[in-house]
């Protein structure tokens, strides 16, 4: 069962990166200077950024939370897991890619990831994950140009 939709933008290595980047330092306390200033230089650039963590996060419900083993591909849960993602990530894109959003709303969509990450506690490992492919170079469902 494929649950990328065909319709998702190409993202870059680099721009995998940036977004993983974003969400773990949300993810994490942001209580030294250093944190913050990284925090705030992310913010700057408000629409941008919430155009990249609306499309990040539509890659990372597609292929990284609800993947389907192969020998499962065809049963209902699949088609539904499928089904929900696509609506799921449709209105993420829709509400980071909306005019006037910005850094407030990169914030609480990379809210959004991370709950959706922490239901089976592995927030950690899904950014190393993405962070590793996208060096080894990922396969090519993962939306990557």
């Amino acid at each position: 069962m494929e649950t990328t939709s065909p319709k998702m933008p190409q993202l870059a290595p680099e721009q995998i990166l940036r977004a993983a980047d974003y969400v773990e330092l949300v993810w994490q306390e942001q209580g030294t200077e250093e944190e913050k200033a990284a925090l705030a230089e992310f913010h700057a650039d408000g629409p941008e950024l919430a155009r990249l963590i609306g499309e990040f996060g539509a890659l990372l419900l597609a292929d990284y939370l609800t993947a389907v083993p192969d020998e499962h591909a065809d049963c209902e849960s699949a088609y539904v897991a499928g089904k929900l993602v696509t609506v799921a990530s449709r209105y993420l894109k829709r509400w980071c890619l909306a005019s006037g959003a910005g850094a407030h709303t990169a914030w609480i969509a990379a809210g959004f990831l991370i709950e959706c990450m922490q239901e089976v506690d592995q927030v950690g490992q899904f950014l190393a994950d993405i962070r590793g492919n996208v060096g080894a170079g990922f396969r090519s469902g993962y939306g990557l140009s």
